[in-house]
C-alpha cells in the first residue's frame, strides 16, 4: 500500500500486529452474530399467534393455529391482540412461480408482516364459465407460499383491479353481454361480478386459507377506488356501491372488508387511503381503524415518457408520518412490481416493466437504498408496537417549533420537559421536521434532537433515536444493466450479424408478414366496425382494408397543383399503420387522437389497409366498456378534384391479428413449417418482418435481461413465451433533474430519469423459461429494427457503497425488549454494512476510507483525514464474502484525526460465485 500523503496524525497509532487482528475480527464476528432486531422477531405470525410447521400443500391444512381478524377503532386484531402491520404489494401474475418464493422470502426480511395482491379477473376466467388456475395464475399456490413465511394476506378480489393491468382486470368477454354496464347498478354486471368473487371465496375456503381456518388471509377488498368515479354514475353509482359492500358481507368470509377511496362506505366496511401520502387520511366512522391500502413508493411509466423515482427518504418520511400520527396498516404499492408479460400491460401505452421503482426491482434483486432503508424503519416502527398499541386514544401531541412536532404514544402519562426513564412502562416518539429546507434543533425529554428538512426521528423508548428517516444508513447498489442503461445499439452502430453478442447465434432468420388480408378467415362489411367487437382481445392487431379508384382527372389535379391527397381520421387509439398498395405510408400514434396523412395513389384502383394496434386496453376510469379501440368518426380521403370521398361507410375486409401470430411462428414446435430464410448483411431491414435466432443461457442462476433497443416496435418470445411488447419509442429531452432533492411533497413528475432515450431498452426474461441452449428468441418488427444489435445479460447488482458517520445510530440488532415489553438498547458502535445478491460474493473493495472522506457513491474520494489502514482492514473483513459488517469506530481503525467526526466510506464489486477474485490496487 502506497504511503499516505497526508500528515501523521498526532493522535495514538492505529491498531496493528497481533492484538489488533484480533480485536478486529472479534468486532467483526460480534457484527455478524444472528442476532435479530426485535422487529424483525415481531414479524413473526401475529405475535401470540403460533406458526404451523410447514402447512399441508395438498389439503389446505392449517398454517397458524386458527386465529379471528376483528378491529377497533385504533388497529386491526388478530388473535385478540391489536397490531401494527406492514404490508408488501406483490401481484402474483407479474413474476413467474418460480420467483414466488425468493419474493416472498425478500419481503419478509424486510420487516413487512402481509403481503397484498389484487385478483386479476381476465386471467382467471379468460372466457365465460371458463376457469384458470395455473401457472402465473395459481393464486392457492401463491397464498399458501405466502402462509408458508410465517405472513399474512391482503386479498383485493375487486374483482375491477386498475393496476395499470389490460382492461383493468375486467375480461374483454364482459362487454359483450347485452345490456351490461360496468360499475354500477345493473343487473347484467352484478351478476357476473357476484359469480367470479363467490367463486374466489369458494376456493378459499375450501383451501382453508382464511384466518379462522389456520390460514394467511385476515383483509379482503370489494371494488376499487369506486369513490372515484362513483358521482358519474349518479344514484346507479350510490345503489351499487352499497350492494357490493352487502353481497361481500353476505359472502360470510370471516375477515373484514375494505373498499378504498371510499368516503361513503358502510359501517360494515372499511375506508381506506391511497396516496403518496395519507398521515392526514382519518375514516369515515370512529370505530374503524385507519387503513393505508396504496403507499405509492413509485410510479408507472408510458412508452416515450422519462421514468419515474420516488427517494427512499420520502418514502420513509411518509410510512413514519402516517403511523405518527394514528394510522396502523399501510401497505407498499408496490414492494415488488414486476413484469406485464404477454399482452397485459394497460392503456393507453404502459411499458411492459412494471418495475414501479420498488423496493424489489423487477427482476427480483433488492432496490438499495429504499430496500434497506425501509426494513430499518420497519424495525423502528416495530419497537414502538407495544405503545402504539396500547394508546387507546390520541397520542400526546406537542408543538416543538413552527415547522416540528412530536407524538408520544404512553401506556401512563409522561412529562416531556425532562428525562421519562422509568416514567411509564411503554412510551414511544416520533419527532417532525416538515420544514423542506431547514434542520432543525428542538427540545424534549430534557434532550435537544436535531431533525434534518423533511424526516421523522422514531425514539421507541422515548429517549433514544432508532431512525431518521433522511439519514441512510444501508448501502447503494447499482445494477450492471440499469433500467435507463442506453442500449446496445447506442453504443455499437455498425451492422455486422456475425457479432450476435456473447450467448446470441450468429445467424438469423427472417420471414415477411404480409399485409392486410393473408387468410380465407375474413369477413367484410359496411362501414368501421370497432375493433375491439371484432378482435375480442385475440390480437393487438386488425387490419381494415378497402379499395379506391383514381381518376386520371385526380392525378392531373395533383401534378398541376403540386398537392397530394390525404387520409384523414377524426381519432383513433393507440396505433394506426396506413399501407397503400402494400407499402407503408405513414404512421400516427395516441390516445383517441386525429389522422391526417398525405398518400401517394396512383390512377386506377389503389388499396388502402388501415392496421388499427392496441398496446394496452384501458385500465382506469368510468364507462370502460364503451371506451373501445381502432377508430371513431369520420374517415376520408381529402384533396381529389371533385372533393373529399367518404370512406367512413365503404365496404372494409377486415383481418384479425397476424400470420405468423395465429400460425405460431413464435413456438419451438411450429419451426418446421415456418417459411424462413437466412439473413444477410445486406439485407434491407424492412417493417413487418419476423425474425428468429438462438441463443445458449448466459452462466448462473440470476435473471436475464435483452436488450431490444435496436429494434423499433412489436412482440418478442422466448422458447414460445411472449415476454410482452417492446417499443423503443424514445422520451423528451428535458424533465430530468441532475439530482433529485427527496425533501417536499413528491409526486410523479418530480424525479425522473432516461430523458432523450428510450423509455425501455432492457426486457426481462424469466431464468426458468431457458434452457442450457438453443434457445428460441423470435421478433415480430413493425417498423424495421436491426435485429443483429440485440444483446443479452445477467442482471444483477455490481457495485455497492456505502457512507457511514461514527456518529449514526447503533445498529437495530442491537435493540432488545425486556420482559415486559419495553425496549432498550446497548451502546455499541454504527456498523456498515455490505451485501451482494443471493449466491454472489463481494469480489473486490475498490475504494475504503476511515478518516473524512469526500464525494458520494459513485465518487468517493480520501479526504484531508485518512487511515491508511482502511483498504486492507475492510479487503479482509469482506471480500470473498456475500456480506459483511464493520463496526465505524477508531477501535477497529485506530485515529486518525483526533477530535474530528469520522466516516466510514466503502465502494465494493460484486461477481457471481465462479468468477475470479480480482488483484486489488493499492490506494
Amino acid at each position: 500500500m502506497a504511503a499516505s500523503p497526508y500528515p501523521t496524525p498526532t493522535g495514538p497509532p492505529p491498531l496493528m500486529g497481533l492484538l489488533g487482528i484480533l480485536l478486529l475480527l472479534l468486532i467483526i464476528l460480534v457484527s455478524l452474530s444472528p442476532s435479530i432486531p426485535l422487529a424483525e422477531a415481531g414479524a413473526e405470525a401475529a405475535g401470540v399467534l403460533r406458526q404451523v410447521v410447514g402447512g399441508d400443500d395438498d389439503d389446505g391444512g392449517n398454517f397458524f393455529e386458527p386465529f379471528n381478524v376483528t378491529y377497533d377503532h385504533r388497529a386491526l386484531i388478530l388473535g385478540g391482540k391489536r397490531r401494527m402491520l406492514v404490508s408488501a404489494g406483490l401481484h402474483y401474475p407479474r413474476a413467474t412461480p418460480e420467483m414466488w418464493p425468493s419474493l416472498i422470502a425478500k419481503a419478509k426480511e424486510g420487516g413487512v408482516d402481509v403481503i397484498e395482491t389484487y385478483i386479476f379477473w381476465n386471467g382467471h376466467e379468460p372466457a365465460k364459465g371458463q376457469y384458470y388456475f395455473e401457472g402465473r395464475f395459481d393464486i392457492v399456490r401463491f397464498a399458501k407460499l405466502v402462509a408458508a413465511e410465517g405472513l399474512f394476506l391482503f386479498l383485493r378480489i375487486g374483482p375491477y383491479a386498475c393496476a395499470e393491468w389490460n382492461f383493468g382486470g375486467f375480461p374483454v368477454w364482459l362487454r359483450d353481454i347485452p345490456g351490461i354496464e360496468f360499475r354500477t347498478d345493473n343487473e347484467p354486471y352484478k351478476a357476473e361480478m357476484q359469480n367470479f368473487v363467490t367463486k374466489i371465496v369458494d376456493i378459499m375456503k375450501e383451501e382453508k386459507l382464511y384466518s379462522w381456518q389456520g390460514g394467511p388471509i385476515i383483509l379482503q377488498q370489494i371494488e376499487n377506488e369506486y369513490g372515484n368515479i362513483q358521482g358519474k354514475y349518479g344514484q346507479a353509482g350510490k345503489r351499487y356501491m352499497q350492494w357490493a359492500a352487502q353481497m361481500a358481507l353476505a359472502l360470510d368470509t370471516g375477515v373484514p372488508w375494505v373498499m378504498c377511496r371510499q368516503t361513503d362506505a358502510p359501517e360494515q366496511i372499511l375506508d381506506t387511503c391511497n396516496a403518496f401520502y395519507c398521515d392526514g387520511f382519518k375514516p369515515n366512522s370512529y370505530n374503524k381503524p385507519t387503513i393505508w391500502t396504496e403507499d405509492w413508493d413509485g410510479w408507472y411509466a408510458d412508452w416515450g415518457e422519462a421514468l419515474p423515482h420516488r427517494p427512499a427518504q420520502d418514502s420513509a418520511f411518509a410510512v413514519a408520518r402516517f403511523y405518527q400520527r394514528g394510522g396502523s396498516f399501510q401497505n407498499y404499492y408496490m414492494y415488488f412490481g414486476g413484469t406485464n408479460f404477454e399482452r397485459t400491460a394497460g392503456g393507453p401505452l404502459q411499458i411492459t416493466s412494471y418495475d414501479y421503482d420498488a423496493p424489489i426491482d423487477e427482476y427480483g434483486i433488492l432496490r438499495q437504498p429504499k430496500w434497506g432503508h425501509l426494513k430499518d424503519l420497519h424495525a423502528a416502527i416495530k419497537l414502538c408496537e407495544p405503545a402504539l398499541t396500547a394508546v387507546d386514544g390520541s397520542p400526546r401531541y406537542i408543538k416543538l417549533g413552527p415547522m416540528q412536532e412530536a407524538h408520544v404514544y404512553s401506556s401512563e402519562n409522561v412529562h416531556t420537559n425532562g428525562s421519562i426513564s422509568g416514567n411509564a412502562q411503554f412510551c414511544s416518539a416520533f419527532l417532525a421536521n416538515i420544514d423542506e429546507h431547514k434542520y432543525a434543533s428542538v427540545w424534549i425529554f430534557g434532550k435537544s434532537y436535531s431533525l434534518p428538512p423533511w424526516s421523522v426521528s422514531i425514539l421507541p423508548d422515548c429517549e433514544t433515536v432508532a431512525f431518521n428517516t433522511a439519514r441512510v444508513g444501508t448501502q447503494t447498489s447499482f445494477f450492471n444493466v440499469e433500467s435507463g442503461s442506453p442500449s446496445y445499439s447506442s453504443r455499437h452502430k455498425p451492422r455486422i450479424l456475425s457479432l450476435g453478442g456473447p450467448y446470441l447465434s450468429s445467424t438469423w432468420w427472417a420471414s415477411k408478414e404480409p399485409v392486410g388480408i393473408w387468410s380465407e378467415d375474413i369477413f367484410a362489411a359496411q362501414g368501421i366496425l370497432e375493433h375491439l367487437n371484432v378482435t375480442k382481445d385475440i390480437s393487438d392487431y386488425l387490419s381494415y382494408t378497402t379499395r379506391v379508384n383514381i381518376s386520371d382527372e385526380d392525378v392531373l389535379y395533383w401534378n398541376s397543383e403540386g398537392l397530394l391527397p390525404s387520409l384523414t381520421i377524426d381519432q383513433i387509439r393507440d396505433v394506426v399503420r396506413i399501407f397503400v398498395n402494400g407499402k407503408l405510408a405513414g404512421s400516427q400514434v395516441g390516445h383517441w387522437v386525429s389522422l391526417n396523412q398525405p398518400l401517394q395513389l396512383v390512377q386506377g384502383l389503389n388499396e388502402l389497409t388501415l392496421l388499427s394496434e392496441i398496446v394496452g386496453l384501458q385500465n382506469y376510469g368510468a364507462f370502460l366498456e364503451k371506451d373501445g379501440a381502432g377508430f371513431r368518426g369520420q374517415v376520408k380521403l381529402t384533396g381529389l378534384s371533385n372533393g373529399d370521398i367518404d370512406l367512413t361507410n365503404s365496404l372494409w375486409t377486415y383481418q384479425i391479428g397476424l400470420k405468423g401470430e395465429f400460425s405460431r411462428i413464435y413456438s419451438p414446435e411450429k419451426q418446421g413449417s415456418a417459411g424462413w430464410s437466412s439473413m444477410q448483411n445486406d439485407d434491407t431491414l424492412s417493417p413487418f418482418t419476423w425474425f428468429k435466432t438462438t441463443f445458449d443461457a448466459p452462466e448462473g442462476n440470476g435473471p436475464v435481461a435483452i436488450d431490444l433497443g435496436s429494434m423499433g416496435k412489436g412482440q418478442a418470445w422466448v422458447n414460445g413465451h411472449l415476454i410482452g411488447r417492446y417499443w423503443s419509442l424514445v422520451a423528451p429531452e428535458s424533465g430530468c433533474p441532475s439530482s433529485c432533492n427527496y425533501a417536499g411533497n413528491y409526486g410523479d413528475s418530480k424525479c425522473r430519469s432516461n430523458c432523450g432515450i428510450a423509455t425501455q431498452s432492457w426486457y426481462h426474461i424469466p431464468r426458468e423459461w431457458l434452457q442450457e441452449s438453443d434457445n428460441l428468441l423470435v421478433l415480430f418488427e413493425e417498423t424495421g429494427g436491426d435485429p443483429s444489435q440485440i444483446s443479452l445479460e445477467v442482471h444483477y447488482t455490481k457495485t455497492i457503497c456505502s457512507k457511514i458517520s461514527e456518529t449514526y445510530y447503533p445498529p437495530l440488532s442491537a435493540w432488545s425488549r425486556a420482559a415486559n415489553g419495553r425496549p432498550s438498547v446497548n451502546t455499541v458502535a454504527p456498523e456498515l454494512r455490505l451485501q451482494c445478491d443471493e449466491g454472489h460474493v463481494i469480489s473486490k473493495i475498490t475504494f475504503a476510507s476511515y478518516g473524512t472522506p469526500t464525494g458520494d457513491c459513485q465518487n468517493f474520494s480520501v479526504g484531508n483525514c485518512h487511515a491508511s489502514t482502511t483498504l486492507d482492514l475492510v479487503a479482509e473483513a469482506c471480500e470473498g464474502k456475500n456480506r459483511c459488517a464493520i463496526s465505524v469506530t477508531n477501535d477497529v481503525f485506530g485515529d486518525p484525526c483526533r477530535k474530528v467526526v469520522k466516516d466510514l466510506a466503502v465502494v465494493a464489486e460484486c461477481s457471481p460465485p465462479s468468477a475470479n477474485k480480482e488483484p486489488r490496487d493499492d490506494m
